[in-house]
């Protein structure tokens, strides 16, 4: 059944690159991921000996994609931010969530879960758009952005500890969780002073 499971992998990945107008460049690797995992999924599921359960795996690519983008976000507000304090929560971000996307993507990989190897387009568009305002512009967009993020990021977690299976991602969104909603509470702070 590996060989199965490989081919029906493989044959995802050679679907999903031929479909559609997009050129593989552009194509949204969380779709990609989502979709991998599902057919990963599928396949387990008829053999009965499933690695992991699909709900599981759209947790960790959804958490891969929010954890991939406050990197790259607060990467370009660590440069861009003329606030001192801004500039200090955006180098927390960059600590504590690269810490985070690292543990997950060990995690996921030994449960075989395919994680996004970059945001996807929605929060590549915040980024570049986040990139073209300077000063207070920049510090205010910035935090609003990052409110947006962890109060969709609080809720994914807060759902993910009801409906998740797996042993060492409850494991996981039990030790983020605090930390992003210490996160969550910090950047609202910082909103009031800006």
């Amino acid at each position: 059944m590996k060989i199965a499971s490989t081919f029906l992998t493989l044959a995802t990945i050679a679907m999903l690159s031929g479909c559609g107008s997009k050129s593989t460049e552009t194509t949204d690797t969380t779709e990609f991921a989502d979709s991998t995992n599902e057919a990963v999924a599928d396949d387990a599921a008829s053999d009965s000996t499933a690695a992991f359960a699909e709900d599981d795996a759209e947790f960790a690519v959804a958490a891969a994609n929010g954890g991939m983008a406050e990197v790259a976000l607060s990467k370009i507000a660590e440069e861009k931010a003329t606030d001192p304090k801004v500039k200090e929560f955006a180098k927390q971000m960059v600590t504590d969530h690269s810490k985070a996307n690292d543990e997950l993507k060990t995690l996921a990989e030994s449960k075989s879960i395919t994680l996004p190897s970059a945001p996807n387009e929605e929060k590549q568009k915040a980024a570049a758009d986040l990139g073209g305002k300077s000063g207070s512009d920049f510090d205010k967009a910035y935090i609003s952005q990052m409110k947006k993020d962890h109060d969709q990021t609080v809720k994914l977690f807060e759902d993910a500890q009801k409906e998740v299976k797996d042993a060492g991602l409850k494991a996981f969104i039990d030790k983020t969780l605090p930390v992003v909603k210490a996160h969550a509470e910090h950047v609202k702070s910082l909103d009031k002073t800006n």
